[in-house]
Parts: C-alpha cells; structure tokens; sequence
C-alpha cells in the first residue's frame, strides 16, 4: 500500500513578513500538492521592517507586534500555510539562545521536512537574514545528531534552499532553479497584500515573480519548446543533488 504520511516542508522567516514576498508561491503550489508547510517566523520585524506603522501616533511596541502578528496569520491562510510557528524573538538584532536554537531542532525534528526554504547566506542591508540562514543550517546539522536528544526521530538530508533576497545583485546570491507558481500566483498576491504594514514591496515582488517567469522559460526551452510561465520564484540549494540520470 502507498505511504499515507503526507509530505511536508518548512519555512523559516526572520520576520513575518520574508516567508509571503519570497516564497509564498512555493508554499502555495506545495501545500495545493498535498505537503505539509510548516512556517517559523522567528520574530514579528516589528522593529526594522514597520515604518508605516510606527509613522502612526501613539504607537507601540506591542501594538506593532499584534498587527504584525495579524497580518502574518492572515497571510498564511491565503497560502494555506498547515502551522504557523511564531517564536516572537525580536528584531534588528535578532539574535537565538542556545534554548532557541534547540525549539527551533524541535520543530525541525518534529516536522521532517522533505524541503527547507530560507534566506541568502549574505545580506549586508538586514544581518537578520543571513543570520538566520547560519542558525537554520547549525539547527539541521544539530537535528541530524543521533547523541542530540536521543529518543528523536533524527532528521535525514533535507534540501535547503534559499529564497531570494531583496537587493540581489549585492548578496552573491546565485538560482539555480525556477519555480512555476503561476497556478497558485492569485494565492500569492492575496497573501501579499496582506500585508499592509508593507504596501511599497507590493509591485515590486509582483515584478520579481514576473522577471523570473521570463527566467523559467528561457531555461526550460526558451522559445524552443519552452513552458510557458507568468510568475516564478528563484532559489539557490545549498547541497549537491543525487540523480540517477540527467
């Protein structure tokens, strides 16, 4: 009989804003494929990415997390997101204790993630980022550890992929696969929407997915055969890829 264990995924943000611009079409095309996509969101960004709502009088802190926190909720059910993981650490800096950095193997561990997306190993305009990306792959490495809480289910050779980061020609970010989101693109632009706290990147990802449509079919055919795509995503994977054939 055919495994019943769905498949699964995880996302791991550094504010709750990175998982919708930068992978929200890989969520929704996998989750309408029947994985599992487990987001972390390892703060709110309530304090470096949320000018327009500390331009508002009278604001605060925990009034900007609550929005954030909102707007990432209603984000995730746009993508269909299964488990929305908000570990509320802070921001500009963000920065993990030891006991972080274990809840963050827990969830890897629990999850078994067939796929990990996050952030570019290099981003000298938010550290935020590239620092999570440094903790996702210490917390794999630490996940795939018989003697780490022995009695775990230990983690096998999950991919790694990093998502594309804002300003990429300054990251030494490199794709090399293309992600088709067309399908699920309407899923995507409402999850991006939900997030009013960053009107301005609206157009932007939705010209970015737009640029690497044009990225996908030239690589699939170009006009040769080539697929025919509207919205795309960008990654770069971290480890080598076992084939069978090319």
């Amino acid at each position: 009989m055919p495994d019943a264990t769905p498949k699964t995924a995880l996302v791991v943000s550094a504010h709750a804003a990175d998982f919708v611009w930068r992978c929200g079409g890989a969520i929704a095309l996998h989750a309408s494929m029947g994985y599992r996509v487990t987001v972390v969101c390892l703060s709110f960004g309530e304090r470096g990415e949320s000018a327009k709502l500390w331009k508002r009088p009278g604001m605060t802190l925990q009034t900007v997390k609550d929005v954030r926190r909102a707007e990432a909720e209603k984000a995730a059910r746009a993508l269909d997101v299964h488990d929305l993981v908000c570990f509320d650490l802070g921001d500009y800096p963000l920065r993990l204790t030891d006991g972080d950095k274990t809840r963050l193997v827990d969830v890897i561990r629990d999850v078994q993630p067939s796929f990990i997306l996050s952030h570019s190993q290099y981003d000298p305009y938010n550290t935020d980022h590239m620092y999570t990306t440094e903790v996702v792959l210490e917390c794999r490495m630490v996940a795939q550890a018989w003697g780490h809480n022995p009695g775990q289910k230990v983690l096998g050779a999950p991919q790694v992929y990093l998502f594309e980061p804002h300003q990429t020609e300054q990251m030494g970010w490199k794709p090399d696969v293309f992600l088709d989101i067309t399908p699920v693109w309407d899923k995507k632009r409402a999850a991006i929407e939900c997030m009013e706290g960053q009107e301005h990147l609206w157009d932007y990802y939705t010209r970015v997915a737009q640029n690497r449509a044009n990225h996908f079919m030239r690589n699939s055919g170009g006009q040769s055969g080539g697929r025919a795509a509207k919205y795309a995503e960008g990654f770069q994977a971290i480890y080598p890829r076992t084939v069978d054939e090319l």
